[in-house]
């Protein structure tokens, strides 16, 4: 069992809860997290550099000079990749860099890296982030109270626009619902708050995934 400190805004402790490590795989699968991973940077690669071809150049087909007896090199047609404004030799072309795994896998390394981040201490879990109206500035004083200095990923039950518009601007910090977690999104931040309703949420399995 992994003892977790719930906090209020403030940064003080109000009381505790605890995590049923069973509830997350009983352990971290390091093979299929490193396989989500490199999935999720893979899905990220847009693959549209493309360049024209011999057969995409527009121009005639016409030997430009015959072979032999010219003393110059010999050449083909004006779209040879030899000569300017003509195709490239091995050109480029549009591909698809992305990959899949089942979804029984993306949730066992999901919960995986929800797991290493709990052992590893770099969970928060604040009893509330409910704002009347958007501010950041109060947003970020949050994340100082609670010693979130670098990255983090903000997770939450219910969408919550305020919420959202009051940390779109503050640097390397994300805001997700419990539904959308992925291993990629959790490795990609150096810690993850949580709200109380979304971990309880998270241990209960009482997850919508979209």
């Amino acid at each position: 069992m992994i003892d977790v400190a719930v906090y209020n805004r403030e940064g003080q402790e109000v009381e505790s809860l605890q995590l049923d490590e069973r509830v997350l795989g009983g352990y971290v699968r390091y093979p299929l997290l490193k396989q989500a991973i490199v999935m999720y940077h893979a899905n990220k690669r847009l693959g549209t550099a493309a360049t024209k071809s011999r057969g995409m150049v527009r121009g005639s087909t016409r030997k430009l000079f015959r072979q032999k007896g010219t003393g110059n090199a010999r050449v083909g047609n004006s779209r040879t990749g030899k000569r300017v404004g003509g195709g490239v030799t091995f050109a480029k072309v549009k591909r698809d860099f992305g990959r899949a795994m089942p979804r029984k896998q993306r949730r066992l390394a999901r919960d995986s890296a929800i797991l290493a981040k709990f052992r590893s201490g770099n969970v928060v879990v604040v009893n509330e982030l409910n704002f009347e109206e958007p501010k950041t500035k109060e947003f970020a004083r949050t994340l100082s109270n609670l010693n979130i200095e670098r990255s983090c990923l903000v997770t939450v039950n219910e969408r919550d626009e305020n919420l959202y518009k009051s940390a779109r601007n503050v640097p390397k910090v994300d805001v997700l619902l419990v539904g959308d977690l992925n291993a990629g999104d959790i490795c990609n931040r150096q810690k993850m708050l949580l709200t109380k309703d979304a971990f309880l949420s998270l241990i209960n399995r009482d997850i919508k995934e979209n």
